[in-house]
């Protein structure tokens, strides 16, 4: 039998909702601006919420710890209103999220400074290819 890793399930849901995500970012912004698209967004994090939040008060948590989350959020809705405004702005879908999709080259960059972990050779090599795949599918 074979044994996977417990967070190769969650990762799993990540590509598939996010690459039907990219679809339907498109399709909303073809009918909406950025902003009215961003709002809907919004709307359909509020609706998830109750199915997913543990129930602990939200101030239960460290200061730290609520800064940090208060900051990703930020950044998030920043990312995806400019995501949405790409798209609305005439970017092509096929080319606008895979671009953007790169995002974790800003972590893979950011890691051993800040989380004191180590980039393979390997794992370098696959930055490389990346960042060339979204070249030649750019042309």
């Amino acid at each position: 039998m074979v044994h996977f890793a417990p967070w190769l399930a969650p990762a799993a849901v990540v590509l598939v909702t996010w690459g039907l995500v990219g679809l339907l970012q498109k399709i909303a912004t073809n009918h909406l601006s950025a902003e009215s698209a961003f709002i809907w967004l919004l709307i359909g994090y509020f609706a998830l919420e109750p199915l997913i939040y543990p129930g602990r008060s939200l101030f239960a948590y460290s200061a730290r710890s609520l800064a940090v989350t208060f900051c990703r959020g930020l950044l998030n809705a920043m990312g995806s209103w400019a995501l949405l405004a790409a798209m609305k702005n005439g970017g092509k879908a096929s080319i606008v999220v895979p671009l953007t999709f790169l995002y974790p080259l800003v972590v893979i960059l950011a890691v051993p400074l800040l989380l004191n972990e180590r980039i393979t050779r390997l794992q370098s090599a696959g930055v490389a290819c990346a960042l060339i795949a979204v070249a030649l599918r750019s042309v």
